[in-house]
């Protein structure tokens, strides 16, 4: 049997030359970039040539690039940072962010009531409206967080056009841009927003790495000190490895051309399953992204028999101690709670092509027979 992983919005297979580039820094710059001597000099280099690198591929300034371990503390960065400098205040958010933010903002807002936070809830096929959004902005809002690219349908979200009536505002913005990468041109000059995460294992790169990129002269409460390292923002000794992988990612994968695929796929699946649902269909989507439920499946199990059957793919439901629940995302877009239970996301990878979308969806009507019949229906 052979596998396939469409599970591509998890994470990326690392590349070779990401491996190679990492393994030069072990092998050559093993010092503490903070050391004066020759090895901590060298580790030095490597660090800003691999920042100078990701600050001139998303065209800012490298003092603009904060390393972090990836998208989630740099979403906790600012909410964290932004709760911790001011004594109370508002947040707006949409209601189908990554749980990096939402849950950040939840949390934090339980441990300080005077902190409040409004959930926009997008259309029913995952789009965040404009006015809506800005609408929910009150006088007191110190912060507003809005996703590029959502990662389960992978539904584009209106950054741009909420990012310039933020600055009208003047409350600061935090873009969750890190299924954005490699999906499609990335170029913050013409983003106009405050604070931009991203994440590297979703383009090659090594997981445990990513970056926050914020404006000059921001300035946010520290989570972690102790060092001093990265201009205060972020302390610990830095990850000289993981910023050179980073960097060595950059460029070296693009799925935009991946709809064609996409859309053969979902072309196929509801001529062989006409009451399938596809989320995300009426709005641009990241290109390899293809989230759907089969009514009467249950999701989880239907990932695990094509698990069994060598495909990996996701569900919009998250496990949590034992008790599974259903997917916010589709919840927050009016989906029934059986759809947002039964869902299903393919990310598909730069180089699959119609032989495995074909291949996808001849498991897909196995596993459905074979479920029908365990439940006495088929």
């Amino acid at each position: 049997m052979k596998p396939y992983y469409l599970d591509y919005n998890a994470t990326c297979p690392q590349l070779p030359n990401v491996t190679i580039a990492m393994q030069d820094v072990v092998d050559t710059a093993f010092g503490n970039p903070s050391s004066l001597h020759w090895a901590g000099r060298n580790a030095r280099r490597k660090l800003d040539d691999a920042r100078e690198t990701l600050a001139d591929y998303f065209k800012v300034e490298s003092g603009s690039v904060v390393l972090t371990s990836g998208g989630t503390e740099s979403n906790n960065m600012v909410i964290q940072g932004m709760i911790a400098g001011s004594a109370s205040g508002h947040i707006v958010l949409s209601a189908i962010e990554h749980p990096a933010v939402l849950q950040a903002v939840e949390q934090w807002s339980m441990r300080y009531p005077s902190w409040t936070y409004s959930l926009v809830k997008p259309d029913q096929d995952g789009k965040i409206d404009v006015q809506t959004f800005m609408d929910a902005c009150q006088e007191d809002t110190r912060l507003a967080c809005l996703m590029w690219a959502n990662n389960e349908t992978g539904v584009v979200q209106p950054v741009f056009e909420v990012s310039e009536l933020c600055k009208d505002k003047g409350i600061p913005l935090l873009v969750d841009a890190v299924q954005a990468l490699g999906k499609f041109e990335v170029n913050l000059s013409d983003l106009d927003a405050d604070f931009v995460s991203f994440s590297a294992h979703k383009i090659g790169g090594p997981r445990g790495v990513g970056i926050l990129v914020m404006k000059r002269g921001l300035k946010l409460e520290s989570l972690m000190v102790g060092g001093g390292q990265e201009r205060g923002r972020r302390s610990g000794t830095e990850n000289v490895a993981g910023a050179v992988g980073f960097s060595a990612a950059l460029g070296k994968l693009d799925y935009s051309q991946a709809s064609g695929l996409r859309d053969y796929f979902e072309r196929q699946l509801q001529q062989a399953i006409p009451r399938v649902r596809i989320f995300g269909q009426s709005h641009e989507r990241t290109a390899n992204t293809s989230m759907f439920c089969i009514p009467g499946l249950e999701g989880e199990t239907l990932l695990m028999q094509m698990d069994l059957m060598g495909f990996a793919v996701a569900s919009g439901s998250a496990c949590s101690s034992g008790k599974r629940e259903p997917s916010h995302v589709l919840l927050a877009m009016g989906a029934p709670d059986v759809q947002a239970r039964s869902s299903l996301r393919v990310s598909f990878g730069e180089e699959d092509g119609e032989v495995v979308a074909d291949a996808l969806i001849k498991a897909l009507l196995k596993v459905q027979d074979r479920l029908r019949r365990m439940s006495g229906r088929g």
